[in-house]
Protein backbone atom coordinates (compact mmCIF):
# COMPACT_ATOMS: atom_id res chain seq x y z
CA UNK A 1 0.00 0.00 0.00
CA UNK A 2 1.50 3.46 -0.45
CA UNK A 3 1.91 5.90 1.67
CA UNK A 4 1.37 9.35 1.56
CA UNK A 5 2.54 12.16 3.15
CA UNK A 6 0.62 15.74 2.84
CA UNK A 7 2.67 18.55 4.31
CA UNK A 8 -0.90 20.26 5.87
CA UNK A 9 -1.68 23.91 7.27
CA UNK A 10 -5.41 22.95 8.95
CA UNK A 11 -5.77 26.94 8.46
CA UNK A 12 -5.40 26.52 4.38
CA UNK A 13 -8.50 25.85 2.68
CA UNK A 14 -6.23 24.64 -0.12
CA UNK A 15 -4.34 22.14 2.52
CA UNK A 16 -7.92 20.97 3.89
CA UNK A 17 -9.49 20.29 0.46
CA UNK A 18 -6.37 18.56 -0.93
CA UNK A 19 -6.69 16.29 2.59
CA UNK A 20 -10.11 15.69 1.73
CA UNK A 21 -9.06 13.61 -1.63
CA UNK A 22 -6.98 11.73 -0.25
CA UNK A 23 -9.10 10.82 2.74
CA UNK A 24 -11.98 10.36 0.12
CA UNK A 25 -9.77 7.91 -2.08
CA UNK A 26 -8.98 5.82 1.25
CA UNK A 27 -5.53 6.64 1.00
CA UNK A 28 -3.24 6.03 4.42
CA UNK A 29 -1.55 10.06 4.79
CA UNK A 30 0.62 11.15 6.90
CA UNK A 31 -0.01 14.39 8.30
CA UNK A 32 3.12 16.67 8.97
CA UNK A 33 1.56 19.85 10.23
CA UNK A 34 4.83 21.99 8.97
CA UNK A 35 4.19 24.66 10.61
CA UNK A 36 4.58 23.26 14.36
CA UNK A 37 7.60 20.36 13.36
CA UNK A 38 9.42 22.18 9.95
CA UNK A 39 11.11 19.54 7.62
CA UNK A 40 14.71 20.26 8.18
CA UNK A 41 16.82 21.53 5.18
CA UNK A 42 17.59 17.93 4.29
CA UNK A 43 13.43 17.09 4.21
CA UNK A 44 13.03 19.89 2.25
CA UNK A 45 15.86 19.76 -0.40
CA UNK A 46 14.54 16.02 -1.09
CA UNK A 47 11.18 17.06 -1.65
CA UNK A 48 12.31 19.94 -4.12
CA UNK A 49 13.91 16.88 -5.91
CA UNK A 50 11.17 15.07 -6.22
CA UNK A 51 9.20 17.96 -7.05
CA UNK A 52 11.63 18.62 -9.68
CA UNK A 53 11.86 22.69 -8.27
CA UNK A 54 14.41 24.94 -6.66
CA UNK A 55 13.55 26.26 -3.51
CA UNK A 56 12.79 29.46 -5.09
CA UNK A 57 9.96 27.86 -7.05
CA UNK A 58 8.28 26.57 -3.88
CA UNK A 59 8.43 29.75 -1.77
CA UNK A 60 5.41 31.46 -0.89
CA UNK A 61 6.80 34.95 -2.47
CA UNK A 62 3.58 36.86 -1.20
CA UNK A 63 4.19 35.83 2.62
CA UNK A 64 5.63 39.09 4.72
CA UNK A 65 8.67 37.51 6.02
CA UNK A 66 9.50 36.40 2.37
CA UNK A 67 9.31 40.49 1.61
CA UNK A 68 10.75 41.32 5.19
CA UNK A 69 14.30 38.77 4.35
CA UNK A 70 14.74 40.46 0.95
CA UNK A 71 14.33 37.39 -0.79
CA UNK A 72 13.41 38.49 -4.19
CA UNK A 73 16.80 39.52 -4.24
CA UNK A 74 18.63 36.24 -3.00
CA UNK A 75 21.65 34.94 -4.84
CA UNK A 76 22.86 32.23 -2.22
CA UNK A 77 23.24 28.70 -2.91
CA UNK A 78 20.08 26.40 -2.68
CA UNK A 79 20.92 25.11 0.79
CA UNK A 80 20.97 28.40 2.25
CA UNK A 81 17.14 29.42 0.95
CA UNK A 82 16.27 25.74 2.29
CA UNK A 83 17.87 26.42 5.14
CA UNK A 84 15.89 29.74 5.02
CA UNK A 85 12.80 27.75 4.71
CA UNK A 86 13.09 25.30 7.39
CA UNK A 87 13.53 28.04 10.19
CA UNK A 88 10.76 30.52 8.86
CA UNK A 89 7.90 27.33 7.67
CA UNK A 90 5.69 29.86 7.01
CA UNK A 91 7.71 30.63 3.53
CA UNK A 92 6.81 26.68 2.40
CA UNK A 93 4.04 26.49 -0.17
CA UNK A 94 1.01 24.69 0.60
CA UNK A 95 0.46 21.90 0.76
CA UNK A 96 2.77 19.31 -0.47
CA UNK A 97 1.99 16.00 -0.88
CA UNK A 98 4.74 13.23 -1.30
CA UNK A 99 4.05 9.55 -2.13
CA UNK A 100 7.18 7.40 -3.23
CA UNK A 101 8.98 8.69 -5.87
CA UNK A 102 6.34 11.33 -6.85
CA UNK A 103 4.85 14.89 -5.03
CA UNK A 104 2.98 17.48 -5.98
CA UNK A 105 1.37 21.08 -4.91
CA UNK A 106 -1.55 21.03 -4.24
CA UNK A 107 -2.62 24.27 -5.95
CA UNK A 108 -5.06 23.69 -7.11
CA UNK A 109 -6.39 20.65 -4.39
CA UNK A 110 -6.97 18.45 -7.94
CA UNK A 111 -3.17 17.80 -8.74
CA UNK A 112 -3.17 15.81 -6.18
CA UNK A 113 -4.89 13.00 -8.55
CA UNK A 114 -1.79 12.79 -10.66
CA UNK A 115 -0.49 10.68 -7.17
CA UNK A 116 -4.04 8.53 -6.72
Amino acid sequence: MKQYTIYHNPRCSKSRNTLQILNDNGVAVEVKLYLENPPSLEELAKIGQILNKTPMEFIRNKEDKFKELNLKSFSGSDNELFKIMSENPKLIERPIVVCGNKAIIGRPPENVNELL
